[in-house]
């Protein structure tokens, strides 16, 4: 199977609104298939004890399935993290895209973790949807169920748009159906975005670990999101 170099940024309204777990299931359902899918996490903030990278590492059973480029500690905005953390600690952008750059083209599909917003400030005057513009990646926005989904999301849609970033689908993330506006919220956004939108459903975790999560959601990731990334290798049944 071949891909061509596809490049999807998973990309969030917000932080917390489950970009890594959305990585994670999209990375191993595409290896699964036989595709050479690796993530890619610009910089992690908040570490330790936050590692998306070796989410989708624990998820994939793999080490080579992720890889994060720069590591900080404060949970902060990586522009404002890098500031404070100090010790002579410097984000310079043209590196983190030039960074980037090289371990996107390293493999057959590569998926970019945003990080927190498309807005948050990434690195000197430049914001984390500079970045995605910049590396000329497609984009699945991952985004709440429930109440308020439907301006953040939208806002979102558009700001992406504006960039000329092809946004493929949209993925309302621990999805319950337990209130109106949770059953009501995929068709609106649908008909205000143009876009397909597709559910991953909440998943008892009981206090399980972002790994734990993330396998649940790669059993039950819709294979329409698969094909949003690829759609050459999914006809209508799914892989």
């Amino acid at each position: 199977m071949s891909a061509n170099g596809t490049r999807i940024a998973v990309v969030g309204t917000d932080t917390g609104v489950g970009k890594t777990v959305v990585t994670a299931a999209l990375t191993a359902r595409l290896r699964e298939a036989g595709l050479e899918a690796r993530a890619v996490k610009p910089v992690q903030t908040g570490y330790p004890p936050d590692d998306d990278a070796r989410v989708v590492e624990r998820v994939c059973d793999d080490p080579d399935a992720a890889t994060c480029l720069r590591y900080l500690e404060p949970p902060l905005a990586p522009r404002v993290a890098a500031e404070r953390q100090g010790d002579d600690v410097s984000l310079d952008y043209e590196t983190v895209l030039a960074d980037c750059e090289r371990e996107l083209e390293a493999g057959e599909i590569a998926l970019l973790e945003g990080i927190g917003g498309l807005r948050v400030p990434l690195a000197d005057d430049r914001e984390v949807i500079d970045l995605v513009a910049d590396l000329d990646c497609a984009a699945i926005l991952v985004s709440r169920s429930g109440l308020g989904t439907l301006n953040h999301t939208a806002l979102s849609v558009d700001a992406l748009e504006r960039r000329g970033i092809d946004v493929r689908a949209i993925v309302l993330n621990e999805y319950a159906g337990e209130t109106v506006a949770e059953r009501t919220n995929p068709a609106e956004l649908e008909r205000m975005t143009g876009l397909p939108v597709e559910t991953v459903p909440r998943l008892e975790s009981d206090g399980a670990d972002s790994a734990t999560v993330a396998a649940g959601v790669r059993d039950s990731l819709p294979a329409a999101v698969l094909r949003w990334v690829v759609p050459s290798e999914w006809d209508n049944t799914g892989p």
